[in-house]
C-alpha cells in the first residue's frame, strides 16, 4: 500500500491526485514550488520503474511544468529528482526567476517562507483549475 513520506507531507499541502503521482504544493512561498510523487510502493529511482510508467510520469511532469509556465511566466523551470534526504521517489518542479531569493543559486537549503493557509488553498484552486482546462 502506498504512503507518501511523513517529511514530504509535512512540508507541503495535497492538490490533487493524477493518474499515477500525487501533486503536492511546497510549503514556500519564496518559489512556485511543486512535487510529483508516483503512488507506487517503496519506489525511489525513476530507473526502479518500467519504461511505461516512467514515459507516464515523465508526461505528468510536463503537465505541472506547463502549468507553472503559463502562471507564472518563469526564468527557468527548475526539475529535479534528488532524494538525498526523502528516498521516496519524487520530482520537484520548481519556477524560478532572475529576482528570486537566491538565483542563480540552488533553492535547497534555502529557510522556507510558509503559506498562508488562505494563499495555499486559493493557488491550489488556481492550480486545479488549470489542470482541467489543460485536460479539455
Amino acid at each position: 500500500m502506498f504512503l507518501l513520506n511523513k517529511q514530504l507531507a509535512d512540508d507541503s499541502f495535497f492538490i490533487t491526485d493524477l493518474k499515477i503521482c500525487h501533486l503536492l504544493l511546497m510549503n514556500n512561498t519564496n518559489y512556485p514550488w511543486l512535487i510529483l510523487v508516483p503512488k507506487i510502493d517503496n519506489a525511489v529511482e525513476l530507473t526502479d520503474l518500467d519504461f511505461a510508467t516512467q514515459s507516464e510520469i515523465l508526461a505528468e511532469i510536463n503537465l505541472v511544468a506547463k502549468i507553472l509556465q503559463k502562471k507564472f511566466r518563469p526564468t527557468k523551470l527548475n526539475i529535479a529528482s534528488l532524494g538525498n534526504i526523502v528516498k521516496q521517489l519524487h520530482v520537484h518542479i520548481i519556477a524560478r526567476f532572475e529576482n528570486d531569493k537566491v538565483f542563480p543559486k540552488p533553492v535547497w537549503g534555502d529557510l522556507s517562507q510558509p503559506y498562508e493557509e488562505q494563499k495555499a488553498q486559493d493557488l491550489i484552486m488556481e492550480i486545479k483549475q488549470l489542470l482541467e482546462n489543460n485536460a479539455k
